[in-house]
């Protein structure tokens, strides 16, 4: 039955038990959207958030649980899994796949993908490696980074300019770009072999030398003072506007959870890991990190562009009818992934202490791919977070890490990241159904 304006309704034909169930429905659906928002205490928050996992909106809950029974199950067979130095060599090389992770996100929560980034990445490394043998190091990354934003910026500009597939357009910038590497490192005229060494000791520091001890406590408490801060003020702010806010409760459990995490990375990182002499401290690939973190958390969440994004992923065409330059926004996602593949590929440089044409661009490329969908970021688009990509690129390098302290072969390893990758889809995709109720 439908009214048309200006009819009388005959609220005798109106069932009130429908209309009850139908603001009941509606209440229960714009809970289990912002549960942080609309609970006013935190119990009601445990209830709301109960509702959104029985809805389907189980988050980052599922990664959490299997990255728990991954270390449970490694732990068990080896007991270094857990040691001090392992977590350290672990985090070294988790830190490539986290920060291409945090890359691929950009262009995910569009509904697009960058099959690129692996080479994108280490054409950066290699323009930074190449220029660190007659420029200061600050220069030479500057260079490798602006390298890899422009080649995001072209990519970008394929895609959104001339609508062209990004499926296909990345493809073939990951096969030319596979072609490129191998011509700059032979003009380079500093490589031997097909491989350009670092030769600056700051960049190679990057995952070599470590944070003081001292300096990490500092940082650590820096870091989460000014983030405690942060949403302190923010909340405060919100209900002195009239806005709805999270519980204090609340607010001061993540403070908290975050000052543990905290504590944990640098007791564990001051652990002395030497075996000649004393080794101590948190890499600073581990710092670097953690940096590109909360940037790129600020900018998704705080930022009226990080709004177009989820806004563009959710429904590309009701934000154009709201005004969104889709162009831009498009363009720019494309460019902070590049951008973002840059600091990426510095890292892994710095971790084998040299770029070559050997470089898994192909490989990497999933595995930043692999670590944004384990972690919970929608391949379909309008959902995700940059933690996504680093609780996935944790999930990624444990399971590598623990097989090889295990001495499983490639293949094995192959095999398990690729069932953990298609089990995260699956639950993904039955939430999506479930969310449906089809």
């Amino acid at each position: 039955m439908s009214f048309t304006q200006g009819e009388p309704v005959d609220t005798e034909l109106l069932d009130p038990t429908q209309e009850t169930a139908a603001d009941e429905e509606l209440t229960e659906a714009v809970e289990t959207a912002a549960p942080d928002v609309l609970a006013g205490s935190l119990g009601e928050y445990v209830r709301i958030w109960g509702k959104r996992i029985r809805s389907g909106e189980s988050g980052s809950l599922p990664v959490v649980v299997g990255l728990i029974a991954i270390i449970v199950y490694f732990q068990a067979r080896s007991s270094l899994f857990l040691s001090a130095g392992n977590l350290v060599n672990l985090a070294i090389q988790g830190a490539p796949i986290v920060v291409l992770g945090m890359a691929e996100v950009f262009v995910l929560l569009l509904g697009e993908i960058d099959l690129s980034i692996g080479y994108t990445s280490a054409i950066a490394a290699t323009a930074t490696a190449w220029a660190a043998f007659s420029m200061p190091w600050w220069a030479a990354i500057i260079l490798g980074l602006a390298v890899s934003a422009f080649i995001g910026a072209v990519l970008g500009t394929l895609v959104t300019r001339l609508r062209l597939p990004s499926f296909v357009v990345t493809l073939a910038g990951l096969l030319g770009f596979e072609g490129l590497l191998i011509e700059l490192v032979a003009w380079s005229g500093h490589g031997s072999g097909g491989t350009i060494p670092i030769s600056n000791s700051v960049i190679d520091g990057i995952t070599s030398a470590n944070v003081s001890p001292t300096l990490g406590w500092i940082l650590m408490i820096a870091i989460v003072a000014v983030a405690g801060s942060i949403m302190t003020l923010r909340d405060r702010r919100r209900r002195a506007g009239g806005l709805a806010a999270p519980p204090l409760s609340v607010t001061a459990i993540k403070i908290a959870a975050m000052a543990a995490a905290g504590v944990v990375v640098v007791v564990i990182g001051n652990q002395n890991r030497g075996l000649l002499k004393p080794v101590r401290g948190v890499p600073w690939c581990v710092v670097i990190v953690l940096g590109v973190l909360a940037l790129w958390t600020i900018v998704l969440a705080r930022t009226r562009f990080g709004r177009y994004m989820y806004a563009i992923g959710g429904n590309a065409e009701a934000s154009r009818r709201a005004g969104v330059n889709l162009t831009f926004v498009r363009t720019l996602a494309f460019v902070l992934a590049g951008l973002t593949s840059g600091i990426a590929g510095i890292i892994y440089a710095s971790r084998l202490g040299s770029v070559s044409t050997d470089v898994p661009g192909g490989e990497l490329v999933l595995w930043a791919v692999a670590a944004a969908v384990i972690g919970g970021t929608h391949l379909f688009g309008g959902v995700g977070k940059m933690l996504h990509a680093v609780l996935g690129g944790v999930v990624v390098a444990a399971i590598y890490n623990g097989l090889a302290l295990l001495g499983t072969g490639a293949a094995t390893t192959d095999i398990v990241t690729a069932l953990v990758l298609l089990g995260a889809v699956t639950v993904d995709t039955l939430a999506r159904r479930g969310r449906r109720g089809t």
